[in-house]
């Protein structure tokens, strides 16, 4: 005797009952999308025992439970040398940076949702890195369920994950993110004034390598959920690369959602430039978490900074020319510093740059006050203020207020902060996902 599948069983009942009720006619009310008439004209949800049944996934991937994960057969593409066509990086598949792999002026690169890009292990000339240079296009349209993720080659994952196999903590395995664009810079030579530099970590006879420009509206592209992890391999004495670089990069690009996990170096790097990021998590940096140079002038909006390893939580240098454009302003953040931080905020004299609206906590009873705040404020023109505060029993909390003008810093109970950043939008995040963030409260 054939058995019925009981999945089909329970689709004839559900429609047997909408047909029939329908046909007749007798039911006044209407469902909401979702739902079903059942013979009585009550709505109920529509549920089975298949998860999958309404759930499309794309290629190279299948549903499990109600999820896309991969079918194993990703593809692995090697890529090398000069980008010189617009090319598309795929959905499902790996790409692998053997070397400085650089995107040139008037291309596009795309990179499709949930795509693992892996640099190889190395330093110095074999350093790994993806270089956006100035008037190349980066579209890289990752999504929250689906993030793009530049890890070193070492780490296990596959596309469709988004816990890797490598610790939080390890750092400099690969280069970095660098993207380069046509928008105004502050910098100078023994000469004088100077409208374009070389990036650092690019050697100075590549010239895709250049950056800086008089287009405040410049476009490097579009970069959404991205997770760029384990990087900032030492490529000279003393040089590494920074998780996310941006050298003159314009107002016109979008950067939203990005993550930097476990840098060797800075997490984000800004180089002049008038380019906003809107959601921002920068966890285990090895130095800077947010480092800006020459008169930078954009806005950093809803971030979190977690237990840098050593540096600054921000390091904000300014103009290093005669132009002076700004403030560059850092808003609504919230930074566990954890036992190992050099400050709190590093400005330079001459900085113009803001920030407001920041919660520091995790700071430990033992930390000095007095480094927490260099050279507070800079030159002034930042409106730089709006501090809380939280630390472990015996820090002298009063010490540290005393290191900042009447009103700009508060204590509060632990997490028991008005300002900072909004967490709930980084559930997608490594960080998020094993429980990095829920460690400390967030």
């Amino acid at each position: 005797m054939r058995i019925l599948n009981p999945y089909l069983i329970s689709i004839l009942i559900i429609v047997f009952a909408f047909t029939s009720c329908s046909s007749d006619n007798e039911c006044d009310n209407v469902c909401p999308d979702g739902q079903v008439q059942l013979l009585d004209c009550t709505c109920e949800i529509l549920t089975s025992s298949n998860p999958c049944a309404v759930v499309t996934c794309p290629t190279g991937f299948f549903c499990d439970g109600g999820t896309c994960v991969s079918d194993g057969g990703a593809q692995i593409v090697d890529v090398s040398g000069e980008i010189s066509e617009d090319m598309i990086w795929t959905t499902g598949n790996e790409y692998i940076l053997n070397d400085r792999v650089t995107v040139t002026s008037g291309v596009t690169l795309t990179i499709e949702p949930g795509v693992v890009v892996k640099g190889v292990d190395g330093t110095g000339a074999d350093a790994s890195a993806l270089l956006i240079a100035r008037g190349a296009t980066l579209n890289a349209m990752g999504t929250a369920a689906m993030p793009i993720i530049f890890t070193a080659s070492s780490d296990e994952i596959v596309p469709g994950e988004i816990i890797g196999s490598i610790d939080p903590t390890v750092n400099g395995l690969w280069g970095g993110l660098i993207i380069l664009g046509n928008a105004p810079v502050s910098a100078s030579n023994d000469a004088g004034d100077v409208s374009e530099v070389q990036i650092e970590g690019i050697p100075t006879s590549d010239p895709n390598g250049l950056y800086g420009g008089d287009d405040p509206n410049d476009s490097s592209g579009n970069i959404q959920f991205i997770s760029l992890r384990h990087g900032g391999t030492n490529i000279g004495e003393g040089n590494e690369i920074n998780g996310l670089t941006l050298g003159g990069v314009g107002s016109g690009t979008v950067i939203e959602n990005v993550e930097i996990v476990g840098n060797q170096d800075d997490g984000i790097e800004f180089f002049g430039g008038t380019v906003n990021i809107t959601n921002a998590v920068l966890w285990n940096c090895g130095d800077d978490s947010m480092d800006t140079d020459q008169a930078w002038n954009g806005t950093v909006d809803n971030f979190i900074i977690v237990t840098p390893t050593g540096g600054s939580a921000f390091e904000l240098d300014g103009p290093e020319g005669s132009l002076s454009q700004g403030p560059g302003q850092f808003v609504n953040g919230t930074v566990f510093s954890g036992s190992n931080i050099d400050h709190l905020v590093d400005w330079d004299e001459t900085t113009n740059c803001g920030v407001s609206n920041i919660y520091f906590f995790g700071i430990e009873a033992d930390y000095d006050p007095a480094v927490a705040f260099e050279t507070w404020g800079g030159d002034g023109s930042g409106n730089t203020g709006s501090f809380e505060f939280s630390a472990a029993a015996g820090f002298d909390g009063a010490g540290l207020i005393a290191t900042t003008p009447e009103g700009a810093l508060t204590e509060v109970p632990t997490l028991m902060n008005t300002v900072g950043a909004d967490a709930s939008s980084f559930a997608w995040t490594f960080a998020s996902q094993v429980e990095g963030l829920a460690a400390i409260g967030l």
